[in-house]
């Protein structure tokens, strides 16, 4: 599906879903050479829409995400039946407003007439599936083409640094059927930098081709960053996770962005210095509670000091919605 409808991220598509990589992947597994895709172990989080982000400050700090824990599959999980949607916040009256959906959505009615859509692929961890997935992606790819400068159908994704203590941890820079070129160096199961990378890596490639996901390389997708997950490295380290998850997506030339809230993002991660691929990417900011709100928080600093804020958020009738910056 071609989804990038604006200048900021139109460009030539190149061939669908890579069938060698998946092909590999899938025959390595079968034989025991690859390690397939894990459980890392953890408490899911409560139903939350969105995480609250406090009033501005000077502060030079400029966060959704992911350990893991055994869940039901999305084929186990029961066919969720899409309710009569609820009616949009006034502000809809005034802006072209996109919404983000998941796994608490399940079940229930969604937004009426988003003007573009983030749906997200895992049920609340990185290791797992949101079960409605398909059913909001199909909700999602109804949506008509607006002028909002965001792709019509983007897609987020949980994160985390679970190291050792969740049930899988790298202990090479093997994954996939490929070996990884890995800027920390060889990853041998040590909780470093090296193996964190690997990690992200891992969970991006499981998100790519293990979800449903008939076309990634088509879509935007935003790393979710919150503190409610398991974030146990250092910064660099935590880092290395998300460069891990942005290098795999770029090797199938898929776009990135990061969420998170500016005090979460500067305790989970910090300054990112200007070699890591994270540097310019585009921020998709969390805290507001109204639409003005989030049309203020366009002027916030970004993640990173070599991106910009593409994307707010508020959070109105118990959904998100989201207001581009573009």
């Amino acid at each position: 599906m071609s989804i990038f409808r604006s200048a900021a991220f139109s460009r030539t598509r190149p061939s669908r879903q890579q069938v060698t990589a998946l092909v590999s992947f899938v025959v390595a597994t079968a034989v025991g050479f690859v390690p397939g895709p894990r459980l890392d172990d953890g408490t899911p989080p409560a139903p939350e829409s969105s995480i609250a982000q406090p009033s501005r400050s000077p502060s030079p700090a400029p966060s959704p995400s992911a350990s893991a824990v055994p869940s039901p599959s999305a084929s186990a999980a029961p066919s969720p039946t899409l309710q009569a949607q609820p009616s949009a916040p006034a502000e809809r009256e005034t802006a072209l407003l996109g919404n983000d959906v998941s796994w608490p959505q399940c079940n229930k009615a969604l937004p009426e007439d988003p003007a573009f859509a983030i749906v997200g692929v895992n049920n609340g961890l990185a290791n797992t599936t949101n079960p409605c997935l398909a059913e909001q992606l199909e909700w999602a790819n109804e949506i008509t083409d607006e002028d909002t400068g965001q792709p019509s159908v983007a897609l987020y994704v949980n994160t985390a640094n679970p190291e050792k203590e969740g049930s899988w941890w790298p202990t090479s820079n093997n994954y996939g059927g490929t070996s990884v070129a890995n800027p920390y160096g060889t990853c041998t199961g040590e909780p470093d930098a090296a193996c964190a990378y690997m990690y992200g890596w891992a969970k991006a490639f499981d998100d790519a081709y293990m979800r449903g996901i008939s076309e990634p390389d088509d879509y935007l997708w935003w790393l979710d960053v919150e503190k409610e997950n398991s974030w146990n490295g250092s910064h660099e380290e935590n880092r290395a996770v998300l460069e891990g998850m942005t290098d795999f997506f770029h090797s199938i030339d898929a776009e990135v962005g990061i969420y998170s809230a500016g005090y979460q993002w500067w305790q989970i991660v910090g300054a990112v210095p200007e070699g890591s691929s994270l540097y310019r990417l585009p921020s998709w900011l969390a805290g507001a509670s109204t639409a003005n709100g989030a049309k203020s928080n366009c002027a916030l600093p970004p993640l990173t000091a070599g991106g910009k804020v593409t994307m707010t958020q508020f959070v109105s009738r118990g959904f998100d919605y989201d207001y581009s910056c573009i």
